[in-house]
């Protein structure tokens, strides 16, 4: 038997080339071509994309309705996508297997059944399975309906007769289409099952959730373009204390700097309200250990005090090595060396491991103070005091700058019982001692005082 043709599909742009090669031609991209089998095009009449709207208009004569946003009834959901669902709307949600995607999009549907028509399409598990999760969650099932085939003319269909308000794909990477030549889950599959139920939905005002599966770098499987296709782009991340952060990378409705939290109990996923100490190590005594310091990091409309964690010692080769997954290596590294060049802490011929408390990832200049003083506490095994915190950028010139939200930050620090914030300019706040600085040897004095070397 005459084995099936094969081709080679970049996984990122959705190239097509008849061999592998080692770089994609496109986009650039390295390694990313994967063989699949070429599935012979069935014959009949194909069908191409729906037309969302044939009419010529005026842009001031199309009708706007304030009902087209309604709440999902899960408060951190609703903030990260600016302030509820969309109609019509896609949204793509990714995340690592058994995060709670699926969780918390029936649990979406459920809120939203109340008053609206659902759907929810399962190409994973049985109906079955999706009761017994929905039973196990205390969810109600009488108004959810369930269609369980990966078949996307046979998932249009129903989608065109029942025309649901609100619609979830789980997942989009088992949909196949008979006028795609290609295996359910390759590149052009997942291309073009997303563009057209994407468009199918906002032809019938509908808001379609597609679950998505990451790869092993975190990213969402299949081409990027995907991500282009839809409104919306929510990943789901864990940290280490047991916690689900739900981020925007893309939002054509509301701000990308919102984030969810969310834990995982008996009935599903669970926010939380005030997370403005979630991620804070509880200890017991007066002393912190060495390496350890406060900062108020800003995410959207809420402000987070976190713990940055640094242990420096000697390098076991003639080259600094320098381990961080919360916080960029390259900003660790460039810390180290402004402490080094301004403050005269040696730390070429040491290896520096930098963590954050709770696996939260931090990317905003204003924690790069608080890393300078946790790195030379533990250097010099000096600890700061329990009831301090700071925050400020720092320049190549070792001085201090200032840093948006400075209010916010403070009073969020007072809500925790803060005495002293060590900063680059003072507020008006009575309740704390604010510490002005100007450069990095002025911070060092004034949260180690005469101690430091």
């Amino acid at each position: 038997m005459k084995e099936s043709p094969v081709r080679y599909v970049c996984t990122e742009c959705g190239h097509v080339e008849t061999k592998w090669n080692g770089r994609c031609p496109e986009c650039g991209s390295w390694n990313s071509f994967a063989e699949e089998k070429v599935v012979p095009r069935q014959k009949g009449k194909a069908e191409g994309a729906p037309v969302i709207d044939e009419s010529v208009r005026r842009l001031s004569d199309i009708p706007y309705e304030k009902a087209m946003r309604v709440s999902s009834g899960i408060n951190e959901l609703d903030r990260v996508l600016g302030g509820g669902v969309m109609r019509p709307s896609s949204v793509l949600v990714g995340g690592e297997p058994g995060i709670g995607k699926s969780t918390i999009m029936e649990q979406m549907l459920s809120n939203l059944s109340a008053s609206a028509e659902v759907l929810y399409v399962s190409g994973e598990e049985s109906p079955s399975q999706v009761k017994l999760r929905a039973e196990r969650l205390g969810l109600s099932c009488d108004r959810i309906s369930i269609f369980c085939d990966t078949r996307l003319e046979a998932l249009a269909d129903v989608m065109e007769r029942l025309r649901p308000d609100y619609i979830v794909i789980d997942s989009l990477q088992t949909l196949y289409s008979a006028s795609v030549a290609s295996m359910a889950g390759s590149p052009n599959q997942v291309r073009a099952c997303c563009m057209e139920l994407s468009l199918l939905a906002k032809k019938i005002g509908s808001a379609i959730f597609f679950v998505g599966h990451v790869t092993k770098d975190g990213n969402i499987a299949g081409p990027k373009i995907v991500e282009h296709m839809v409104d919306t782009v929510l990943y789901f991340e864990s940290a280490e204390s047991g916690m689900r952060l739900l981020r925007a990378s893309k939002n054509r409705f509301g701000s990308v700097d919102e984030i969810g939290l969310f834990t995982m109990g008996d009935r599903g996923l669970q926010g939380i309200s005030d997370p403005s100490g979630a991620f804070l190590s509880a200890r017991d005594g007066e002393e912190l250990p060495s390496g350890i310091a406060f900062t108020p990091v800003v995410e959207g409309s809420r402000v987070f005090t976190v713990e940055i964690q640094a242990l420096v010692v000697p390098a076991k080769s003639s080259l600094q090595r320098i381990y961080s997954e919360r916080i960029d290596s390259a900003r660790v590294s460039r810390v180290a060396a402004i402490l080094q060049r301004h403050a005269g802490l040696q730390l070429a011929d040491q290896d520096i491991y930098v963590n954050v408390a709770g696996g939260m990832r931090l990317s905003e200049v204003s924690i790069e103070l608080a890393l300078a003083l946790a790195l030379y506490s533990s250097k010099l095994e000096i600890p700061l005091a329990k009831d301090v915190a700071a925050f400020g950028e720092l320049s190549l010139a070792g001085e201090v700058r200032p840093v948006p939200f400075h209010e916010r930050r403070i009073k969020s620090l007072v809500s925790l019982g803060y005495k002293k914030a060590i900063v680059s300019e003072k507020s008006l706040d009575p309740k704390i001692d604010e510490i002005a600085v100007n450069n990095i040897k002025t911070a060092l004095i004034a949260a180690f005082g005469r101690k430091n070397k």
